[in-house]
């Protein structure tokens, strides 16, 4: 009698550890998409006089930010990287081909960004909130956003990223969702297919619903969808989105 309650305590934990162990990866994988696009940046004025004040340093009051600057060119970066090579400037040449690269990214990411429907759900999409950026240099650090919303609150944020990163954090998610819907523990996420590729929906009272869809080895798209009313029409809206092309701009099998 003892042994059976025991395995059964047993068995009851590894589920939780396992349901808990599955929450946490999402959260760390929306927050990963998020950071991604959105840096955390702190301009608190009583935040900054206070760590100033700890410090002995007056608390900035002037002061315009950083302008942004024109993507990298990427025929003259590797124009540049060929005369430094043949120049034997090794650590010149591969500055300036990993600005090619950056450079190739952020056409990329304009290209698939202009794929994209002006309007989606009936919402129209928010060009003043486009985002395209690489994150660092090299292939495979690729963001792209757009936002669709209305005067009723309702909004969708779509998050396209190319990194290893959000597919790692995926895999890991998948097989921790894939042990809770086993055992039928009732969740507010659940695996499901958007066009025959891999996703996940969670739904939360506070945000909505999030659909993360995975795209191949390191890409996957991210649908937040606040105020929409049921999980079919997310389901509906995602499934209007050209994937397929979206896939194949991105080089993902």
């Amino acid at each position: 009698m003892k042994r059976t309650v025991y395995f059964s305590c047993l068995f009851v934990a590894v589920i939780s550890v396992h349901t808990v162990s599955a929450q946490s990866l999402f959260k760390k994988l929306k927050d990963k998409v998020s950071e991604k696009i959105n840096p955390k940046t702190d301009n608190s004025s009583s935040d900054n006089s206070n760590n100033n004040a700890s410090n002995g340093k007056p608390a900035n009051k002037v002061g315009g930010g950083l302008t942004n600057t024109a993507p990298p060119d990427v025929k003259a970066e590797m124009a540049d990287a060929e005369s430094a090579h043949t120049a034997k400037k090794y650590s010149d040449a591969r500055y300036a081909l990993s600005q090619a690269l950056m450079g190739v990214e952020i056409q990329l990411g304009n290209q698939i960004l202009k794929s994209l429907p002006a309007t989606s759900d009936g919402l129209d999409a928010n060009a003043s909130k486009d985002v395209v950026m690489s994150t660092q240099w090299g292939w495979s650090n690729l963001s792209i956003q757009r936002v669709w919303e209305n005067k009723n609150d309702k909004q969708m944020t779509i998050t396209i990223g190319n990194a290893g990163i959000y597919a790692g954090l995926a895999a890991m998610y998948f097989t921790n969702a894939a042990m809770v819907e086993t055992n039928n523990n009732k969740q507010n996420f659940k695996q499901t297919r958007v066009k025959g590729n891999k996703a996940i929906i969670q739904y939360e009272n506070s945000t909505g619903y999030t659909l993360i869809v995975s795209l191949g080895q390191s890409s996957m798209i991210v649908w937040e969808c606040v105020n929409f009313a049921t999980e079919q029409e997310v389901m509906d809206t995602a499934n209007s989105f050209d994937i397929d092309g979206i896939k194949k701009m991105l080089g993902e099998q």
